[in-house]
């Protein structure tokens, strides 16, 4: 299921997972260094990076939910 939905999956929904996942990683080494250098500002606002990671990522799963209903009532 999980292959054929992928590769029939439509291109905001590809862009939105990698746009989400790009977020978020950029977001943990924004962290790690923010941390690393002690610089409080970096860490804090790669918190806000990461939080728009994850709602880009809930935004996938409800465009993935909608495509998903509407292949249901086919």
């Amino acid at each position: 299921m999980l292959n054929e939905f992928w590769a029939t999956a439509s291109a905001t929904y590809k862009t939105l997972v990698f746009g989400a996942m790009g977020l978020i990683a950029v977001g943990i080494i924004l962290t790690i260094i923010g941390n690393i250098s002690h610089n409080q500002g970096l860490a804090v606002t790669s918190l806000f990076v990461i939080g728009l990671g994850l709602v880009l990522h809930v935004v996938g799963m409800v465009v993935r939910g909608q495509r998903v209903r509407k292949g249901l009532k086919k």
